[in-house]
């Protein structure tokens, strides 16, 4: 799993690549919320995301939180099939854009 933060706009896109499954969270956990830190404001982009599990969806979930509660404007971008298919399983789509409580 590679994480590219793209710095070069407002806001930043942060695009996972590969699995984000729980071999990965982990290691991902911190890079991920680091991504955060000076953002005017953040996309994430799933468009390569070639796998997503539970465990990798509870870390997007703490991104998307943690990004609120620090003020920063956060947006779902471009979703692969596969990220597609495991949000709308777990109804967890609604959360990541915001229009949950």
């Amino acid at each position: 799993m590679e994480l590219q933060l793209d710095k070069s706009a407002e806001p930043w896109v942060l695009r996972p690549e590969g699995e984000l499954t729980i071999f990965a969270a982990a290691e991902l956990k911190q890079p991920l919320l680091d991504a955060l830190n000076g953002a005017p404001g953040l996309t994430l982009d799933l468009s390569a995301v070639e796998e997503l599990d539970t465990a990798g969806l509870q870390l997007l979930l703490l991104l998307a939180r943690e990004a609120r509660a620090a003020g920063t404007p956060f947006t779902l971008g471009p979703l692969s099939a596969a990220s597609e298919e495991a949000l709308a399983l777990a109804g967890a789509r609604l959360w990541l854009e915001g229009d949950a409580a």
